[in-house]
């Protein structure tokens, strides 16, 4: 007895102590956020003030200082965020997480991002003020990792802290532009549609082919396997920093607002992660000031406002990317046709660090269209070389510069002067001021090619037909200034004509984009509250078409009570996603089923790439409404062609009792939070287990869906949850009637530091549709409990 009462006390002890030590430990690396230090490189003494949510506000004496400043505080909270963000196109996330991401290395660093990074650096001037600001940011960074604490994150993975320059600033750029583009899975999947399917299958899903389609079994020949398509999805899954898929915007002029002054609202869609990828800060000096959201390593906010004007941004999804299949010489692989002869390959050689492994090296083939994907992808066995050409990697970057530029404008002008000169990502990019004026423009290096010709497919390398005929100026491009509806919008959905025809790209469906209109038209007197509202609507504008359209094919007196009560909430639903609703439920489970039987016999593996698809979402209201068409068929059956009735029949019984098996048989317990869930992950916390616990922030109940305003992104699949892997990552309301009490919130916090009390304190304000204050006015600032001055060192 006395043994066990002693071991318990040893046990009790160390329990103790263990919790002490844990406690100094997270005292110790606690970001900085009150008393002094000193920094090099700055002139004068530098106030940052920190909020109540720990935003910093940085008063400085000139801008080169405040920047200094930015990089150190940016670092403090976020070095983490931007040690995995600088290495993506740099192919170096196998020297943290080891060979588990060597394809994903594989991938990025024969893209040639860095390749495009180098040739701008290069040629940048070293005296303008981008240039400075943009070198005194990096100061402040390497400050903090020279003299700052080290984040957990690199004890743990085992990781050296390095210096960082200009190069990790442009694959920041170069990463986000890729996130962005779309075609880099949809092009190869819908090529191997038309190649192994056939014209019939793939003009039905581009929405040029009639009903009263025939099916020829004979046509059938290859089984689609979309190995291409499959693997960029993959990689695109796995990386540990969040890739960017969508957003909404939209800018109220006065005529249409309570108080006569522009109201501006964005929330971008971006995958969710812990920390948030937005960095807010605050800076002001005697002739400048903006308050901004930064991505990590970016010293520009892409979003930001101030007393004279606001500005933000939406995904363009222009299609900014093709593929180009090159012919060999069939004497010299090293060669590749050209209508002028044969060019030879540019052989890029390039090695991967590998944690606990060897290195690996190996050749990049490129040519004048870009990169042959076949060697950077696993398992691609095409033997035809597929090169990526990429309007980033083709033409000069001057992203610096626009992001410098739309944070510095003094006039709607000069704003779009900047905007002018964006060549990709394309963005959507959305202005209000104070002067009452509101715009939208399209930013993007749009082109044409030779009539006819779809950039959807793969085009023909070697022939010289398929090649770009010209870049179109700035001011064909779509865009309004003040239009006749007193508001402008976007939510990625198809710009407007360009040479009297419709911009190819990978438009989003239009169902947010016709709820925001619908809003936005019911009324001349919005407030910045009736805009926080609209910003967390839930409903979608769409939906209940689509399912009228699908109930039509289901016999009713077929069904069981069960089904028939079922069937009821589905055509009684109104299409607004609540956590109590049992509508949403029982939809994506029916729509689920009604997609497999429509699409899984031709799709095979890449059917749920398809679903998951932006392209889908774009066919759904059309297929849905088809009598007739190919895809009804279910191929692996013998002497039998199914039908649209049967397909949905089947569909809405087996969605039925899926739900009753997975839910239970009361119908009335089918409510959307039971299946509807959200967690904000860590690259850490992926590994689950105790990390999981302290590094990721949830899971949590929420509320939204798939193309409601408030987007929770998930994916369709068949085990009947639905993770929300995306949304906003930011909502903000500026209204210039008050703009010293602007909106904003964060998905999680303003740190990414696990010891700070901003790691996650904003996360049920965010899940509730709640905002905080963006502080502009200084008197309240100077209030802030925590101040932290920065000296020049001596």
């Amino acid at each position: 007895m006395k043994l066990l009462r002693r071991f318990l006390r040893i046990l009790l002890i160390l329990a103790v102590l263990v919790f002490i030590c844990g406690w100094l430990y997270s005292k110790t690396y606690h970001p900085d956020y009150s008393g002094a230090l000193e920094l090099k490189n700055i002139s004068e003494e530098v106030t940052v003030y920190f909020d109540d949510i720990g935003v910093p506000h940085i008063n400085a004496q000139n801008q080169k200082d405040a920047y200094v400043a930015l990089g150190y505080v940016h670092a403090q909270d976020r070095l983490w965020q931007m040690e995995l963000i600088r290495r993506i196109a740099a192919g170096r996330l196998s020297e943290i997480f080891g060979k588990d991401l060597l394809r994903v290395d594989r991938f990025f660093i024969g893209l040639g991002i860095e390749e495009a990074a180098n040739k701008t650096i290069a040629n940048l001037d070293r005296t303008n003020e981008a240039y400075i600001l943009t070198q005194s940011y990096l100061d402040g960074i390497n400050q903090f990792i020279e003299d700052g604490k080290t984040p957990l994150e690199f004890t743990l993975a085992g990781v050296e802290k390095e210096k960082y320059t200009l190069n990790d600033i442009y694959n920041v750029f170069g990463y986000m532009s890729f996130s962005f583009a779309v075609a880099h899975k949809t092009d190869p999947l819908l090529t191997e549609i038309k190649e192994k399917l056939g014209d019939s299958y793939l003009k039905e899903l581009l929405g040029s082919y009639s009903d009263n389609l025939t099916i020829n079994r004979n046509n059938f020949s290859d089984k689609v396997d979309f190995v291409f398509s499959n693997s960029v999805s993959e990689i695109m899954d796995e990386l540990p920093v969040s890739p960017f898929i969508g957003s909404n915007s939209w800018v109220i002029a006065p005529e249409k607002t309570k108080n006569g002054k522009v109201i501006f609202a964005n929330d971008p869609h971006i995958a969710y992660s812990q920390p948030s990828v937005w960095y807010q800060n605050h800076i002001k000096t005697p002739d400048y000031e903006i308050y901004g959201f930064n991505i990590a390593l970016m010293p520009f906010p892409l979003l930001g406002h101030n007393r004279e004007y606001a500005y933000g941004l939406t995904m363009l999804a222009n299609d900014d990317l093709n593929f180009y299949v090159e012919e060999n010489n069939p004497q010299n692989p090293l060669e590749y046709k050209t209508p002028d002869g044969y060019n030879t390959y540019e052989l890029r050689d390039k090695t991967i660090h590998i944690k606990n492994e060897i290195d690996t090296s190996f050749q990049v083939k490129v040519s004048k269209h870009g990169p042959i994907m076949n060697g950077l992808l696993q398992h691609v066995i095409d033997e035809r070389p597929i090169a990526m050409s990429w309007i980033y990697t083709q033409l000069p970057n001057e992203m610096l510069e626009v992001s410098y530029g739309i944070s510095h404008a003094n006039s709607i002008n000069e704003f779009k002067s900047s905007v002018a000169r964006i060549h990709a990502p394309g963005l959507n990019v959305m202005y209000g001021d104070a002067k009452d004026n509101v715009a939208w423009f399209s930013s993007a290096k749009l082109y044409q090619l030779r009539d006819s010709l779809s950039s959807k497919t793969y085009l023909n390398g070697a022939s010289g037909n398929d090649e770009i005929r010209e870049y179109l100026p700035f001011d064909e491009n779509p865009q309004a200034i003040n239009p006749k509806s007193n508001y402008v919008y976007s939510a990625n959905n198809q710009i407007d004509s360009v040479r009297g025809k419709l911009y190819p790209g990978y438009y989003q469906p239009q169902d947010r984009a016709k709820r925001i209109v619908e809003l936005l038209d019911q009324k001349n007197d919005f407030t910045k509250e009736a805009v926080a509202e609209m910003i967390y609507d839930v409903k979608s504008s769409t939906v209940s078409e689509i399912i009228e359209n699908l109930l039509k094919s289901v016999d009713k007196s077929t069904l069981t009570p069960s089904e028939r009560k079922a069937f009821s909430i589905l055509k009684n639903w109104d299409g607004t996603y609540l956590k109590t609703s049992l509508g949403p439920t029982i939809y994506n489970r029916f729509l689920y089923n009604f997609l497999k039987a429509t699409y899984k016999d031709e799709l095979g593996e890449g059917f749920e790439l398809f679903i998951n698809s932006q392209l889908q979402d774009q066919v759904l209201p059309t297929q849905v409404n088809r009598n007739n068409s190919v895809w009804w068929d279910d191929i692996s059956t013998k002497d039998k062609i199914e039908t649209k009735k049967e397909v949905t029949q089947m569909a809405f019984k087996s969605a039925i009792l899926f739900l009753q098996n997975q839910l239970g048989e009361n119908i009335d317990d089918w409510t959307w939070n039971r299946v509807l869930s959200v967690e904000y992950e860590h690259a850490i916390g992926k590994a689950g287990g105790l990390l999981r616990k302290f590094f990721n922030v949830g899971p949590f109940e929420t509320v939204g869906g798939n193309e409601v305003i408030n987007n929770q992104i998930f994916k369709l699949d068949s085990t009947g949850y639905y993770k929300v892997t995306a949304g906003p990552s930011t909502r903000r309301i500026i209204d210039f009637s008050d703009v010293e009490n602007s909106l904003a919130i964060l998905p999680t916090g303003q740190s990414g530091n696990v010891f700070s009390e901003y790691y996650k304190d904003q996360t049920q304000k965010y899940l509730d549709g709640e905002f905080v204050k963006m502080k502009l006015n200084q008197s309240e600032i100077m209030k802030s409990k925590n101040v932290l001055v920065l000296k020049p060192k001596k």
